[in-house]
């Protein structure tokens, strides 16, 4: 027996299989031995189920292959399942951090997810963000801009909204869950006077950005809560080589003895700088940076820095907008999830000459 091949040039492999029905929630309701009712409870999380149904159900769905209709489903709920992420398109460490985690979170909750990255920070793009989401259909919105540029409203926002940047005003029910970056700065503020500094030097993030803003607010407060000076900011821009520009700068002034950067890169740049200056440290300069970053542990001198837990308040705030999604919350909240300072190898007692 011969084989031809086809016009196109492939070989046909016995019969082609024409019309393949899609598995059902019936197929697997009789796989399972339960009502189709139960099935659904068990594809939507219901938890009146019991351990062992829905065991049973979900083998059903794992053997037969079994994926729900979402589009049918969210029609007959009239919701999507799917949180929307407004976010800053940035590798910086704290947006893409957040970004990530409420990634995870959403996914964990049974919940997909819709993304709109932005480029830039005014009202407009805001808006736009918003919009694109909104049209997506989603059931909620996370915020994770470093901005608070958003057009005013009348009226909320018709689904709700979880912000990790802060206090937006964006929806009746709006929750807000942030780290606490006041008491964080103030610890490392006072830590370094405790060792004996006069005072301590700041190099800033972007003014146009609002934990940039809070972080130099509570630098500020906590030296005048100290009766010390407060010398001029240096303003960086996230990245190690604005701290290493700030760094040459303060290298050429030798009463500065700490500096409180508001992030790690920059507190890294900085470190450089001052190596390649013959300023040694923590000898005769001493330095905290601001987030934890994987490698501040790994630098020759492991960095002492304020951490964050960005996976915490993200998870968080997650679990909270589903409790709001799923009718057990329905009030705003705003939560702030504690930072803490970590001391290692970048801070020392003040020079005495």
């Amino acid at each position: 027996m011969s084989v031809h091949a086809s016009p196109l040039g492939v070989r046909p492999v016995g019969r082609a299989r024409v019309g393949i029905r899609r598995v059902s929630g019936t197929d697997v309701a009789g796989a399972a031995g339960v009502s189709q009712k139960t099935v659904s409870r068990v594809v939507n999380n219901d938890p009146q189920v019991s351990p062992d149904v829905r065991q049973r159900v979900q083998e059903a769905i794992r053997s037969l292959g079994y994926r729900p209709n979402t589009a049918a489903r969210s029609l007959l709920l009239g919701r999507s399942r799917t949180v929307g992420l407004l976010t800053l398109g940035s590798a910086a460490y704290g947006p893409a951090s957040l970004a990530i985690a409420t990634g995870r979170a959403v996914s964990a909750a049974g919940y997909g997810l819709r993304v709109v990255n932005t480029f830039d920070l005014d009202e407009q793009t805001m808006e736009n963000g918003l919009v694109s989401l909104l049209d997506q259909g989603v059931d909620a919105i996370v915020v994770n801009e470093p901005t608070s540029m958003f057009q005013p409203r009348r009226h909320g926002l018709a689904v709700p909204v979880l912000s990790l940047s802060g206090p937006l005003n964006l929806s009746a029910t709006e929750l807000v869950v942030e780290t606490d970056e006041t008491s964080g700065v103030t610890e490392a503020v006072n830590h370094l006077l405790e060792l004996g500094h006069v005072t301590v030097h700041h190099i800033g993030g972007p003014k146009d950005w609002p934990s940039a803003v809070r972080r130099t607010e509570a630098w500020r407060a906590a030296l005048e809560a100290a009766g010390r000076n407060t010398p001029d900011v240096l303003e960086g821009d996230w990245s190690l080589a604005s701290g290493y520009e700030a760094g040459r700068a303060l290298a050429q002034r030798p009463g500065v003895t700490a500096v409180f950067a508001a992030n790690d890169h920059m507190a890294i740049g900085l470190a450089r700088a001052l190596q390649d200056a013959g300023r040694r440290v923590p000898d005769d300069v001493s330095i905290v940076g601001y987030d934890d970053v994987p490698e501040a542990t790994f630098l020759s001198r492991a960095l002492t820095t304020v951490r964050q837990d960005l996976t915490v308040a993200a998870a968080r705030g997650v679990e909270l907008l589903v409790q709001v999604l799923e009718g057990r919350r329905d009030q705003g909240l705003l939560e702030t999830i504690p930072t803490h300072l970590v001391i290692r190898e970048t801070t020392g007692p003040a020079p005495t000459s």
